[in-house]
């Protein structure tokens, strides 16, 4: 079955448990189409500086050296491949947080997106990482990607819910959502990643959060949520609900301050799709937070 053929699958059924099916959810096809048809330039040009597509955002100062001057003509194409370095630093610091990974464990990106994380994992690691999305056109991106590289028996993405994956009870060693939670209820998410982890096995996200200090979600958190059809979650819902599915957090790192850079320097690139003012102001009145939680499976 292609990937093509499974996402028709995916729009009339999906998985609550490995092999039980479950009614589908119109918001589940409706995510579908909008990462079907998504090919906005900056997703797509800053992974074409070294062939590794993210679907998250940057951490890290910005090399300003590395820019040079405004005005050189090469200022832009140097502009893009600093904000994709600050990308996959963000995912090294995911990846910094796995704990110890063995060459024959499994690793599960949900939400994976073009696979960029996936690669890296394997890079790293060396062993083999499974990749969930709902999203056909971005798991044959992913896989065609592997097969270039020539890591394909090791690195594969699938077209499934993240609800409902296709592993086996205690299958992986780790997992994790980069900038994905937001599309699911959690409660449900991290029932299924503490399904699929081995006892002991970590679990790590990297997501934006609404503060629940601030009261409730500001009106740049609402910008965000309607800019990507998605449903931000607050700081306090991701710690109650892995405790509730016995993931225990073992750290909870703020990186807000550590994002905003990236964030300014796109907002002055020709990449801007008209989000940025909402991220940048949101993170400076202190109504959203960028956060890495690690826990692990008890």
């Amino acid at each position: 079955m292609t990937s093509t053929e499974l996402a028709a699958t995916v729009a009339t059924s999906t998985s609550n448990s490995a092999g039980t099916p479950a009614p589908a959810i119109p918001y589940q096809k409706d995510i579908a189409r909008y990462w079907d048809h998504e090919a906005r330039p900056v997703n797509l040009r800053l992974g074409d500086v070294d062939g590794l597509y993210h679907h998250h955002y940057g951490i890290g100062d910005v090399d300003h050296a590395a820019l040079g001057d405004a005005d050189d003509s090469a200022y832009e194409k140097k502009l893009i491949a600093e904000l994709h370095r600050l990308e996959s630093a963000q995912a090294e610091v995911l990846l910094d947080h796995l704990g110890p990974i063995e060459r024959g464990d499994m690793l599960v990106d949900a939400g994976c997106g073009r696979g960029g994380s996936m690669v890296m994992a394997h890079q790293r690691f060396g062993c083999n990482v499974q990749g969930v999305t709902l999203s056909a056109k971005q798991a044959d991106f992913a896989n065609q990607r592997a097969r270039e590289l020539s890591i394909d028996n090791h690195v594969h993405a699938r077209v499934c819910n993240m609800l409902g994956m296709p592993f086996e009870t205690g299958q992986a060693a780790a997992s994790w959502n980069n900038e994905s939670s937001m599309y699911v209820d959690l409660h449900d998410l991290f029932a299924e990643h503490s399904r699929i982890l081995a006892f002991g096995g970590r679990y790590v996200t990297i997501t934006g959060c609404w503060n629940p200090r601030y009261g409730q979600p500001s009106k740049w958190v609402s910008q965000i949520n309607a800019h990507f059809e998605c449903n931000i979650h607050s700081r306090r819902e991701y710690l109650r609900a892995m405790a509730d599915n016995r993931l225990v957090p073992q750290a909870v790192i703020d990186l807000t301050h550590a994002t905003l850079p990236y964030w300014k320097l796109r907002a002055t690139s020709s990449l801007v799709t008209g989000i940025e003012e909402a991220f940048i102001n949101s993170y400076q009145d202190g109504s959203f937070q960028y956060l890495l939680i690690a826990a692990d499976r008890i």
